[in-house]
């Protein structure tokens, strides 16, 4: 017999009903007091008509009612669908069509969509963040699975949207692969959950992981303001926060300016993104901290790999593949090639998904049998260690020669009166395509064009340098702060 989340979950209330569970608004909740949430979600939703294997579609920020309802549904054989609010109303519509839920449930500070949702035929229902959803007149899709615990909507960098389907065995798989491998998420820690609950690094590392292996963690809505993160880190005791790259500025320029780090706090794992090598030191030795990367897919429910300890770690790399995973290194083809070599890596494991909902051509694309394509090219060491060099999508080919998007970035950055860059892949009639460079520039600082190309020769080989260099005052990024590479080739 399988095992399920909620079961597990529960089976935690039953042994320890007034260990605390989550930090909320100021106080902590007990196993318990959530579970009593728990149950009156399960019944609201009873009520409203929810069936086996149907889908309940929630557009709410971090909050123990995303918890909630999520343990509700799989408490009555269904699947939770996280969705992102500002994602913009027609892409979400689109979302929800593919989904067909048998309801959304909405806070209550996004009525214009809420509207749009129910012009399109969808069920509405406006909830607290805590206590207990009301009921809704659903109309039940019962989609035959009853093994899918969540669905994740994701267009990814590459702008095509995909269906994520998760199962119980993959989301338990792979949490306790974290707690069981990773310094910093043994049982009774305190996290911090903040991240978006719409991304499986949010969601799963942040909100499912403790729930089902006894950490302790901390709920607030949003990041911003950060000084309302720094409050609560410091009131809860927060001894590890989950950080998507582009927070870290934030998290340095607060406590720059005055913001007292919690003393509670010892790790920071960062994931979704590239971390700058320089930007990590800097916050480990002022705010005295250890940094972990990690790195992962939705797809994989959603880590792979991760620098798993301090003495560990190896700082530019994403640590080394955690157990559970084999993987393969292939060409741009799909060739095989030798675990030593520079290609794109493959994966499979008890992590991995079974496929794209409804998407036979995704699926042909980007799974081979048990074999998923990460899209990523990377180099692995002798140790195992694994350095991302792109997305595969994103390489640039200069006159035959591949150029890495991210080297070139991290060569800019190095620059002192850089903030910021990102970097794209141009067509060009001679060398098929050549490097551009939009750069961000720090506040009160000059810079030139020439002074910044002049900068990129002296460190790299002549074909990597940006022939074009444009200065931006943004940079557009994904809601878990992955550059969008595509928005700024189209806009070229």
């Amino acid at each position: 017999m399988k095992i399920r989340l909620e079961q597990v979950i529960r089976k935690s209330v039953e042994n320890s009903p007034r260990e605390r569970m989550l930090w909320w608004d100021g106080s902590w909740w007990s196993r318990r007091k959530f579970w009593d949430s728990v149950l009156q979600c399960t019944e609201a939703l009873k009520k409203s008509g929810f069936q086996p294997s149907d889908r309940i579609a929630v557009f709410m920020p971090d909050s123990p009612m995303v918890l909630a309802l999520s343990v509700a549904a799989w408490n009555l054989g269904g699947t939770m669908v996280p969705l992102n609010s500002r994602g913009g109303i027609e892409a979400n519509l689109r979302i929800l069509r593919k989904i067909r839920p048998m309801g959304t449930i909405l806070s209550e500070n996004i009525r214009e969509l809420a509207e749009a949702i129910e012009k399109e035929g969808f069920p509405v229902a406006i909830s607290p963040l805590e206590g207990v959803i009301p009921e809704f007149q659903g109309v039940s899709h019962p989609s035959g699975d009853e093994d899918v615990a969540v669905i994740f909507a994701t267009s990814g960098t590459t702008g095509n949207p995909k269906s994520v389907p998760l199962t119980h065995s993959n989301l338990l798989d792979n949490t306790r692969t974290v707690h069981e491998n990773v310094e910093g998420f043994e049982t009774e820690r305190v996290i911090m959950n903040i991240l978006p609950n719409f991304h499986a690094f949010g969601y799963s590392v942040c909100g499912l992981l403790p729930m089902l292996f006894g950490l302790h963690q901390v709920l607030l809505p949003t990041f911003i303001p950060v000084r309302s993160t720094f409050t609560a880190m410091r009131e809860a005791g927060v001894e590890i926060l989950i950080a998507v790259p582009t927070m870290l500025p934030f998290l340095l320029g607060a406590f720059e300016k005055g913001e007292t780090k919690p003393p509670s706090l010892k790790y920071i794992l960062t994931g979704g993104g590239r971390l700058d090598p320089e930007m990590e030191k800097r916050v480990e030795s002022k705010m005295g901290v250890v940094i972990f990367q990690g790195y992962g897919l939705t797809e994989c429910s959603p880590v792979v790999a991760a620098n798993r300890s301090d003495s560990a770690k190896k700082t530019g790399t994403i640590g080394t593949i955690l157990p559970g995973y084999d993987f393969q290194i292939r060409d741009t083809e799909g060739h095989l090639l030798s675990p030593d070599s520079e290609g794109v890596l493959w994966v499979k494991g008890p992590s991995v998904c079974r496929g794209y909902l409804d998407s036979p051509e995704l699926n042909r694309e980007r799974f081979d049998k048990e074999w998923f394509n990460t899209g990523d090219i990377v180099k692995i060491d002798h140790k195992g260690y694994i350095k991302v060099l792109d997305r595969a999508s994103d390489l640039i080919i200069v006159g035959g020669f591949n150029v890495y998007p991210q080297e070139v970035e991290e060569v800019i950055q190095e620059h002192p009166s850089v903030q910021m860059a990102a970097v794209v892949g141009i067509r060009h009639h001679l060398t098929g395509e050549f490097p551009k460079a939009f750069v961000i520039a720090r506040e009160g600082h000059d810079l030139s064009s020439n002074e910044l190309i002049q900068f990129c020769k002296e460190r790299l080989a002549h074909y990597k340098v940006p022939r074009k260099v444009e200065f931006v005052e943004s940079i557009p990024l994904s809601p878990v702060g992955k550059i969008l590479r595509r928005e700024l080739r189209q806009g070229s």
